[in-house]
């Protein structure tokens, strides 16, 4: 594969010293393969290759001289990059390209491609400039990272789909779970209403209706919670304001006015029975003591997200609960109770008239 000296191609690249110009030179003896074709001939030929070039093709220099550097397309060549090739030679510009080109003993090598006009004093274009590396090892590095990337996407696919398929699964649990529960807390109150119906004591009767209470607003968490999207997560910004609205209608006070504002407000599915529980307790309170007698007013609820904690606060302007009978109140102790299971704090503060009570406890995004 001994090279002869092509140095009358640098007169027509302009290059002033002929047989002794360093680049010549350079480009002779660099180890990078190069070749120099003629797009003034027919075909665009090959006029000029190194000897690094025929190393890297197997061809001897008779061989590629003349041709066109199609011959090392093969089989399995990218149509795709040989039509891109093509492009750029039409319109004048370089390329940078990967190709799949075949050595003269049929074997494969990836082939780093690039190729450049190289244009005269008066713009137009003499000669294509090409040189090639042999980038084989990278690019089969390259196509084990990708096959590699793809197992794992795919693993990551059948794993997020058992997951996805197990959380379908625990949802549709709890969900009939809720849904059980709620009907037999249905059931239950249908039996409390029956045996307070029954009952001819007042006394005996009011601790029934009280107790009715609080198995409805247990219904009315597990029905939501049944409802809901997100097992893990409960709306109590929601379930207050429809329990507000339903607690004051079901009394059948009309001369109760209410406001709420009420923000969505998330707690832990956990804590949903005894928040919810405590909002009933509240609202059945007001409803008792503060608008007692047939007393006209106003029942105000708040639910905020806090910066740190969720708040739920109730307020009515009734004439308030004295200390002492709030003290000793069955409903405070069991607000105070169902404060402490849910993380929560309950405060009673004047309202003015009127007392309020709120309830700050954690919240979830």
């Amino acid at each position: 594969m001994k090279q002869r000296d092509d140095w009358h191609l640098t007169d027509a690249l302009n290059y002033e010293h002929g047989r002794g110009d360093p680049f010549a030179a350079a480009v002779r003896a660099t180890r990078m393969p190069m070749v120099i074709t003629d797009p003034a001939q027919d075909d665009n030929p090959i006029v000029f290759c190194n000897v690094a070039f025929q190393k890297l093709s197997g061809y001897d220099r008779s061989e590629i001289i003349g041709r066109n550097c199609r011959f090392l397309q093969g089989p399995q060549t990218d149509p795709e990059a040989v039509a891109k090739v093509r492009a750029a030679i039409e319109e004048g510009h370089d390329i940078d390209i990967d190709l799949l080109n075949y050595r003269k003993d049929g074997s494969t090598f990836w082939n780093a491609l690039y190729l450049s006009p190289v244009r005269d004093n008066d713009g137009k274009i003499r000669f294509f400039f090409a040189s090639q590396l042999d980038v084989t090892d990278r690019v089969e590095a390259q196509e084990i990272v990708d096959q590699q990337k793809k197992l794992v996407e795919q693993e990551v696919e059948r794993r997020t789909a058992d997951l996805r398929a197990a959380l379908e699964a625990k949802t549709i649990l709890l969900h009939e779970v809720d849904h059980r529960v709620k009907n037999n807390l249905t059931m239950i109150g249908s039996l409390l209403r029956l045996q307070v119906r029954a009952i001819d004591d007042p006394a005996i009767a009011t601790k029934l209706d009280s107790m009715l209470e609080r198995v409805d607003a247990l219904a009315v968490v597990h029905r939501q919670l049944y409802q809901s999207s997100d097992i893990a997560k409960f709306d109590i910004g929601s379930f207050t304001e429809n329990l507000t609205h339903d607690v004051v209608g079901s009394s059948g006070r009309t001369d109760i006015a209410v406001e709420v504002d009420a923000q969505p407000l998330f707690v832990d599915a956990a804590h949903a029975s005894a928040l919810g529980l405590i909002v009933n307790e509240i609202l059945f309170n007001a409803i008792k003591h503060g608008f007692a007698n047939g007393r006209s007013g106003t029942l105000s609820v708040l639910v905020d997200n806090g910066e740190e904690r969720g708040v739920i606060k109730i307020c009515d302007d009734g004439p308030g609960l004295p200390s002492l009978q709030r003290t000793k109140s069955i409903g405070t102790a069991l607000i105070t109770r169902l404060a402490r299971q849910a993380g929560a704090e309950a405060t009673w503060s004047d309202n003015q008239p009127g007392t309020c009570v709120t309830i700050t406890f954690p919240a979830k995004d």
